[in-house]
């Protein structure tokens, strides 16, 4: 029998999926697209000769096989996290490293730093939105700042935010705009829709939240991440759904316009840093955070 070990991407992709229930989730939590983690697990897959997921509805479900390498592999991360953690203990002034997406990064935090550094000058933060490992379990990251729905990890300190509210937005120079900036949620069944394999079912989620019938809609150009999308708005490419902190300066500038508003969803913009990992930095950061979005929306 074969002792190597599978590729670490596998195991992280695995990992993450197996924890989130969603590979949607874990492809954000890990900064890569929706098909990296499906690969990734298909190689975990092939691999071993076992399968480790079974669809189940909408969703995935865990084998028997699936359960006990979620068990090992979680345990493992953990145990490694750990002794980091104890490695680099003692470093008073360490920098607080916030892990995100790199549209959130872009999009709302790097517009705000200069107010939060000025609000909390102590505060030593270094952001984190690289390609690799989100989770906040990682080494030498500190917390998460990410769009997640509930239940959260029960080894998880998480501080709700926001709600996540998500609509369709569009440049008032798109071609269709004249059309479609004072009709009805419906007309955008028609509309070649701009959307993202990132977040695949954000379009689908809206629509079923405001009366349509998501088999009816239409996909035109689509976009591996959530930034490329909206810049593709902007350029007046066409329609794209978005959460609404993400699109706030461009609709307070006029790049953007909204003219459906935003829906509730059940996720949220949380951060989340591990239990055993308690900082009082991150409970300061929570309470900026909240502040920032709280004016906001």
């Amino acid at each position: 029998m074969s002792r190597d070990l599978p590729p670490l991407n596998a195991l992280r992709a695995f990992e993450a999926t197996a924890r989130l229930n969603s590979v949607s989730h874990a492809a954000e939590q890990l900064h890569v697209t929706h098909g990296a983690v499906s690969r990734q697990l298909k190689v975990l897959e092939e691999h071993l000769g076992l399968s480790l997921f079974v669809k189940e509805g909408r969703g995935l479900k865990l084998t028997d096989a699936g359960i006990r390498l979620r068990d090992a592999s979680s345990e493992a991360f953990e145990r490694l996290r750990d002794v980091c953690a104890e490695l680099t203990q003692g470093s008073a002034d360490a920098p607080f490293v916030l892990g995100c997406s790199g549209s959130l990064l872009a999009r709302w935090l790097i517009p705000r730093l200069g107010r939060l550094n000025a609000d909390l000058p102590d505060l030593r933060l270094h952001l984190s939105a690289g390609e690799g490992d989100l989770d906040p379990r990682r080494p030498g990251l500190d917390a998460l700042l990410v769009f997640a729905e509930p239940p959260w990890p029960a080894d998880m300190q998480v501080y709700e935010l926001a709600s996540e509210r998500i609509g369709p937005v569009l440049s008032p120079r798109y071609a269709g705009y004249p059309r479609l900036r004072q009709a009805p949620a419906g007309v955008l069944a028609s509309e070649a829709l701009l959307h993202t394999t990132s977040r695949p079912q954000a379009w689908p989620s809206w629509a079923r939240r405001n009366d349509l019938n998501p088999e009816t809609l239409k996909y035109g150009q689509g976009f591996e991440h959530l930034y490329y999308l909206l810049e593709a708005a902007v350029a007046g490419l066409g329609v794209a759904i978005a959460p609404q902190p993400l699109v706030a300066e461009d609709l307070l500038a006029g790049r953007l316009v909204a003219p459906w508003g935003f829906s509730d969803t059940p996720g949220q913009l949380a951060l989340w840093l591990p239990k055993r990992a308690a900082d009082g930095r991150a409970r300061q950061l929570a309470q900026w955070l909240e502040n920032e979005l709280r004016q906001q929306l």
